[in-house]
């Protein structure tokens, strides 16, 4: 049955800019092309948080659907790449691993590669988990390539993402989303009105007195949520004695020191810092718990820890990790911070906003919005939030660290079963249990399990009727990444040739 013309949305009202809005806008005209209003809402007076800056690897999927080309938008952005992140100090002091995009090597039996290296391990062998991946060969050499499209090739068993300026993005969609008809309108929201019967917002009025109406409007106002919230009174889950990191310092540096190819996440005593290197300045940040730091102290053991020349004042924020209790309602979908809040310890902040497009896009409504879908947005959305909790959680959760108090409250605190459920697992058999739509999968939680210690008590009963020279197949393997890493351009000498951007004055 064709749907009547006047049922069809025929506006649409983003409320707020920053990474979220101008994704949104750019994803929705693309999509849309011109049948459609659409208008952003923002005010240059309103600063955004814009310390989001690394990404996983479905942030590619998103600009190849926009038509974005690679190497305009990582000069546009002063972006580098990413292979993946390294932990410093999780699981205990001085401990390191890597967790890469992609997995370790590639599968060589019916039973896993990790399981064959728990046995080699067991019987002497001393390379770590780490130096079966092709990510992090590359990366602890500062080198980068695009992967291979030949599935033979150890080159084709690593997967990249971006760091980039959050702010510089923003920009680049703004323009793209104008030159196709996209309207930005500068200024404050002082009032929003709602339908008596419904309760559907039906416009927004300015400081100045204009007002935009719509037939759906999207709430990317950050932490405010002043759609979803603030007007329609939406609910707020607390997931912060699971997750008890309420703060954060961001401040910016000079570039210098090594200009790796990954983001580096060091766990401090009160949390935990991250190091992400642009082209033009290295970006840094402390992410803590109020309870056991003050902030003052949490600035200074930022600034203690940069590697080069502070270049802004600091930039202090505070959050409550957790998720709207309606992502959806009524005619308001809230994308962005104004959805919830995860920290960034995995690169998922943008992922979420561009989660929430695609789900926006699939289950796109008429103006009837059927509660139908409205209720599968939510469920899938909330499901999404909760699995990459879950992975974070586990980070915090497998820690033998001792030396301060949130470390202490971290290791003994209650989890969710649906994360003890995983641990046990592994415990038992060394086996990583999937479910419907974990954004991170085996290759992501192996590495945790692996890096931070949570070695299985015994193996997959499998392995023992297995007779493959499992062994010298690791030997070679690891050889011939490390052939591969000695011949790929550093990561500095790559961007040189392909997508440098202009200098910064």
């Amino acid at each position: 049955m064709i749907i009547a013309q006047d049922r069809l949305i025929s506006s649409i009202v983003i409320v707020g800019g920053g990474s979220a809005g101008w994704m949104t806008a750019a994803a929705l005209c693309n999509a849309l092309q011109t049948r459609c209003k659409l208008t952003l809402i923002e005010s240059e007076q309103i600063g955004t948080v814009g310390v989001g800056e690394a990404t996983i690897p479905p942030i590619r999927t998103f600009n190849e659907m926009l038509g974005i080309d690679e190497r305009d938008f990582v000069r546009a952005t002063q972006g580098s790449f990413k292979l993946g992140i390294e932990f410093v100090n999780w699981g205990k002091l001085g401990g390191r691993y890597f967790h890469p995009f992609g997995p370790h090597g590639r599968a060589f039996d019916i039973v896993g590669l990790h399981q064959h290296w728990l046995k080699a391990k067991q019987e002497g062998e001393t390379a770590s988990f780490d130096a079966h991946s092709m990510a992090w060969a590359l990366a602890r050499a500062g080198k980068f390539m695009r992967p291979s499209q030949d599935p033979r090739s150890v080159l084709s068993t690593f997967d990249y993402a971006y760091h980039f300026d959050a702010g510089l993005y923003a920009k680049f969609l703004r323009a793209y989303s104008e030159a196709r008809g996209v309207e930005r309108v500068e200024g404050k929201i002082a009032k929003v009105d709602q339908d008596g019967e419904t309760g559907c917002i039906t416009q927004v009025a300015l400081e100045d007195g204009r007002s935009f109406g719509g037939d759906l409007f999207i709430d990317c106002s950050g932490f405010r949520g002043l759609l979803i919230e603030d007007a329609l009174k939406t609910g707020y889950e607390d997931w912060s004695h699971w997750l008890p990191c309420d703060r954060a310092v961001a401040m910016a540096c000079t570039k210098a020191g090594d200009f790796t190819p990954y983001t580096r996440s060091t766990a401090q005593a009160a949390g935990w810092q991250w190091r992400i290197p642009l082209q033009h300045r290295t970006g840094n940040g402390y992410v803590y718990c109020s309870q056991f730091i003050s902030d003052d102290e949490a600035e200074a053991t930022l600034r203690a820890s940069l590697d080069g020349e502070p270049l802004a004042k600091a930039n202090r924020l505070s959050f409550v990790t957790g998720q709207r209790k309606l992502f959806w309602n009524k005619n308001v979908v809230a994308i962005g911070l104004s959805s919830g809040f995860l920290e960034p310890l995995e690169s998922t902040s943008l992922h979420l906003i561009q989660a929430g497009i695609s789900k926006l896009l699939a289950l796109f409504p008429t103006k009837d919005f059927d509660p139908l879908v409205r209720d599968e947005y939510n469920r899938i959305a909330s499901t999404e939030f909760e699995r990459i909790r879950d992975f974070i959680i586990l980070h915090y959760k497998l820690t033998t660290r001792d030396d301060a108090a949130l470390w202490r409250y971290c290791a003994a605190m209650s989890i969710p079963d649906s994360v003890q459920f995983k641990i046990d697992h592994f415990k038992r058999f060394g086996r990583h249990i999937a479910r419907d739509m974990d954004l991170f999968g085996q290759p992501s939680w192996l590495a945790v399990h692996l890096g931070q210690g949570n070695w299985p008590e015994s193996q997959d009963p499998l392995i023992h009727y297995r007779t493959v020279d499992a062994a010298a197949y690791l030997g070679k393997l690891r050889a011939a990444m490390t052939h591969e890493a000695e011949r790929a351009p550093t990561h500095q000498s790559f961007i040189d040739q392909h997508c440098k951007a202009e200098a910064v004055s």
